[in-house]
């Protein structure tokens, strides 16, 4: 009888290496992020927060330029501000807010172009945008009182064609004139925030894969609705973006009131410019200040969650 050997029994599997200790970061590269955050932290920290306490406090305080100011927690001074510039404070918002419509309605077409049509012209085109910004702020407000003169072609022009009758029915000027009136405010306003509107909207603009308008293409869609359906809510980032830095500086704005406005027709910009320059009055300034930064983030914060499009902050 013959009897099998059984298999002799197979060595044990060696047990897998155990995996390599993590090596915990060091304590300088877990610093490294907040060294790199350091010099912005404190250039807020110097030139934002410590001026923004020191208004605060300036705010509430009582007493007059050759007795001293001290702090006396006169909170009374807003609600004075308020009710005494208001229109002033509504002026800037509704100036603000046409010459932002007015960069957006100019500045999309234009983006738009650098974005798909400028071709090899692109550089050049977006050169063209910035060139502004290579001469002061103030040279080029004081330009717009040569455009607008009143022995100007652009007036002459204006009153041959009856846009002025027009633009005097709707309250923007008066009579045949341009300059001191709120239409030439706009202007300026429109014409020194342009930029901010345009480069935001080109940047969203250029980031559009072109590949989707040729597939709404065909899809049979007509470029309106292209546009409509697939460019524009793309687009709304740039839109939202363009907007905020638009709004923002035109509504706290006073050199274009100041220059091309009328002694009726000023912003709060110049209340407080006057305020804190002028009249000495630090408290109503400091107040007046506040309230205008308060009421634009406001606006902005609705604005934002109205346009469904938070991440752009």
């Amino acid at each position: 009888m013959t009897t099998t050997e059984a298999p002799p029994a197979s060595a044990p599997a060696p047990a897998p290496a155990p995996p390599p200790a993590e090596r915990k970061p060091s304590v300088r590269r877990r610093l490294v992020p907040y060294w790199l955050l350091l010099p912005g932290a404190l250039w807020l920290l110097v030139f934002f927060a410590a001026p923004m306490v020191y208004q605060a406090s300036t705010s509430v305080q009582t007493g007059s330029l050759e007795k001293g100011f001290e702090v006396t927690w006169h909170f009374a001074t807003y609600w004075d501000a308020l009710t005494e510039y208001y229109p002033h404070f509504l002026r800037s918002v509704l100036y603000g807010a046409v010459a932002t419509l007015l960069c957006l309605l100019i500045g999309y077409p234009l983006a738009y172009m650098i974005a798909f049509r400028a071709g090899r012209w692109r550089n050049l085109v977006l050169i063209l945008v910035i060139a502004p910004f290579f001469t002061s702020f103030l040279i080029r407000t004081l330009a717009w009182k040569t455009i607008l003169a009143d022995a100007g072609p652009v007036v002459e022009a204006l009153n041959a064609l009856h846009i002025l009758d027009v633009t005097a029915t709707l309250g923007l000027t008066l009579g045949e004139r341009v300059l001191a009136t709120p239409l030439a405010v706009i202007c300026g306003l429109t014409y020194n925030f342009l930029p901010f509107m345009i480069l935001p909207l080109y940047a969203s603009l250029e980031r559009i894969d072109g590949r989707l308008h040729e597939a709404a293409g065909d899809l049979y869609a007509t470029p309106a609705t292209t546009f409509r359906k697939v460019t524009f809510p793309l687009s709304m980032p740039g839109v939202v973006a363009g907007t905020l830095l638009t709004f923002i500086p035109a509504t706290g704005d006073y050199i274009n009131a100041e220059l091309l406005g009328s002694t009726s027709g000023k912003m709060v910009g110049n209340v407080i410019q006057s305020q804190f320059l002028r009249v000495l009055d630090y408290p109503t300034a400091a107040a007046l200040s506040f309230i205008l930064m308060a009421a634009i983030l406001v606006i902005v914060g609705v604005y934002i969650r109205k346009s469904g499009t938070e991440e752009v902050v």
